[in-house]
């Protein structure tokens, strides 16, 4: 039984490992995709915060101008005082310092390095309709929590958690590999686990509401078919915020979509406990009379959103923070150091 597992362990990683590596690299810059952002692009993100801001309208009446006169189609409002603020066009986000309302720069919305390491990790660049990348992706998960549960069945007996041999031998991948594998498994198959659940949602998630007996109302679902007549003049953005902020006291609005002229204000909001960058609660009003159409807030949100909240949070490493996210990078770093020295292990076989 031992040597079937130990064939099927280097059977599947040799198998599996290309994908593998690719998943543990990106995944590990993953983790830090906002900073890393905001340092890649330090140029477009940092302002110097002051005791005011200028109002949404004033900020996509001088981005708009930047644009010869185009339509505003949104806002992204940051959370940090020092991050700039992005009025959304076509194609294209223009950067605006929210204090002074000076158009700092304009992003196109195209592919950069971080978008392309995300939608690597997700589907490996591969764009088309049976979403092919994404298969590869999760089932190259399910071979990855075979190499966690077969590998630490065949460390069990030695238990080898520490480097002992002189450094390049063969005994010494061979112990590398069983360290590296043994302090990150927790946190490795955690990822795993969370990676899988993301991989096959068309499948879980409605396992999910079933178990808790609940209900998608907005948060997992496209936004809502609302319709409204124009009927007078439209509030503008500011006010639709202002109507978010009242329907969600605690919640902080960070992103606002302009609507067509029989569409809807669509606001994202985020409390200070969320447990992802873009927060789970959403508010939508009436462009003419200003009325909250639906609002659905991340604290009062179905059990079965919860848990798909959590666990994504789980696996970004978002849930705890700084701490959590450090761990879960180099949890993934750890993986493609697993296959690296279980290669040169196999290379090396007496």
């Amino acid at each position: 039984m031992r040597l079937t597992i130990l064939t099927l362990h280097l059977v599947v990683a040799l198998a599996a490992g290309a994908f593998v590596v690719v998943l543990g690299v990106t995944g590990g810059i993953m983790a830090f995709e906002p900073e890393l952002d905001h340092v890649l692009h330090r140029d477009l993100w940092y302002v110097t915060p002051r005791s005011t801001t200028k109002t949404l309208e004033e900020l996509g009446a001088a981005a708009s101008a930047s644009q010869s006169g185009e339509r505003v189609n949104g806002y992204l409002l940051s959370t940090s005082p020092n991050l700039a603020y992005q009025v959304l066009f076509r194609g294209r986000s223009v950067f605006v310092d929210q204090y002074t309302g000076r158009v700092i720069g304009v992003r196109a919305s195209g592919p950069d390095f971080l978008s392309r390491v995300h939608q690597l990790h997700l589907r490996l660049l591969i764009q088309n309709k049976a979403d092919s990348g994404k298969t590869i992706v999760k089932w190259t998960g399910v071979a990855l929590l075979y190499l966690l549960a077969s590998g630490l069945y065949l460390w069990w007996p030695l238990k080898r958690g520490a480097i002992r041999s002189a450094r390049g031998t063969r005994r010494w991948w061979f112990d590398l590999h069983n360290a590296a594998g043994i302090w990150s498994v927790v946190f490795v198959g955690l990822a795993t686990l969370t990676g899988l659940a993301i991989g096959f949602d068309d499948e879980l998630i409605p396992v999910l509401y079933k178990v808790t007996r609940s209900a998608p109302v907005v948060m997992y679902a496209r936004v809502p078919p609302f319709t409204v007549k124009p009927a007078g003049a439209a509030i503008g953005p500011d006010r639709a915020v202002a109507i978010a902020r009242a329907t969600l006291p605690s919640a902080t609005p960070i992103s606002v979509n302009m609507p067509p002229p029989t569409g809807v204000y669509g606001i994202s909001a985020r409390y200070p406990e969320d447990l992802t960058p873009g927060g789970r609660s959403r508010i939508f009003v009436d462009q003419y009379s200003g009325a909250v159409l639906l609002a659905e807030g991340s604290r009062t949100a179905p059990a079965g959103s919860r848990l798909i909240t959590l666990n994504r949070a789980l696996h970004t490493g978002d849930v705890l923070g700084l701490p959590s996210k450090i761990v879960m990078s180099l949890a993934s770093f750890a993986v493609v150091l697993q296959l690296i020295s279980g290669v040169i292990m196999w290379m090396r076989k007496p």
